[in-house]
């Protein structure tokens, strides 16, 4: 049996930026220290701050007044800052700058008073907070279908923007629809999607056909893992989507020659190779990696932060 180790794979920019930024924070502030949502989607880490003593919540409520607290990677509402101000939060804003530029083209738009049309999926954290820059002006549709619904005040003042987590492909599927129906939308000045989970998608895309068994390493309210795993089956492949090596089934690997691992934006290195530990030890696999693409990008520490690391 062979592993093919895609490349890239694993923590984006933002993803490290944000578990730096909690890592400083913990180190400055110690605890207790809030965190709101789950800094990143992976259990894996959220165990390990939460082991550290960083308490994660769903509301701001649940903070103490005066407390610490850090907002997660995907962003959050002004309508949370603000009360984060009015209770006297230490707030460190760990939001990654990819989805920052999402929250400012959503304002962009509706000072212009387009109506703003957010492909996304309803409940997702990133989602809500960009909703949140502009409720009246921004409508959440997730398939071409529900564009086809869509009723609007003025079909020439139309814009699109996108969660940066998507499939590229049903992303694309969706704008395709958007602008048969509107064909004066506007659209974002650059691809919403990040950098990090295009090139996730593209290497499965690539390698994926040439392997029997597709592995991503991530969790499942990760939406860019879930993501490669849906992709995976699309070349008629089984793909799972795991935690890490505990949930391995030996089932899956009956028959196989070739296994694609991949790692979702959020997924630690660490799980990564403890699952290709656990499948050179059960079955004598051999290791191959494949870049498909090379990542050189860097996000600063938030400016609560920065403050903290720069030399007096």
């Amino acid at each position: 049996m062979e592993i093919l180790l895609a490349n890239p794979r694993g923590f984006c920019a933002g993803v490290n930026m944000a578990i730096d930024s909690l890592d400083l924070a913990l180190e400055r502030f110690g605890t207790p220290l809030y965190v709101y949502h789950e800094i990143v989607h992976n259990q894996y880490v959220v165990n390990r701050f939460r082991n550290q003593g960083v308490t994660f919540v769903n509301h701001l409520s649940e903070v103490p007044t005066g407390s610490v607290v850090l907002f997660s990677a995907h962003g959050v509402s002004p309508e949370i800052r603000k009360e984060a101000k009015e209770r006297d939060l230490t707030a460190i804003d760990a939001t990654c700058p990819l989805v920052t530029k999402v929250h400012m083209e959503a304002l962009r738009f509706a000072k212009k008073g387009y109506t703003i049309l957010l492909i996304g999926h309803a409940g997702h954290d990133e989602v809500i907070g960009t909703m949140g820059e502009a409720p009246e002006a921004i409508e959440l549709v997730e398939t071409p279908e529900e564009v086809d619904q869509l009723v609007v005040k003025d079909p020439n003042k139309v814009a699109f923007l996108t969660q940066t987590t998507l499939s590229v492909d049903d992303a694309n599927r969706v704008i395709t629809q958007i602008r048969r129906r509107f064909p004066n939308v506007e659209g974002p000045r650059k691809d919403d999607i990040c950098y990090a989970t295009q090139n996730r998608q593209e290497a499965v895309r690539e390698l994926a056909p040439l392997a029997d068994l597709v592995l991503v390493m991530g969790s499942k309210n990760s939406s860019n893992s879930q993501r490669l795993a849906e992709l995976g089956q699309t070349f008629k492949k089984p793909a799972y989507l795991i935690d890490g090596p505990h949930e391995l089934e030996d089932a899956w690997f009956e028959g196989v020659e070739k296994v694609l691992i991949t790692a979702g934006a959020s997924a630690p290195e660490v799980v990564v190779q403890d699952t290709i530990q656990t499948i050179v030890d059960r079955y004598g696999a051999t290791l191959q990696e494949r870049t498909i693409r090379e990542e050189n990008v860097h996000f600063p520490l938030p400016k609560e932060l920065r403050r903290l690391t720069t030399p007096s």
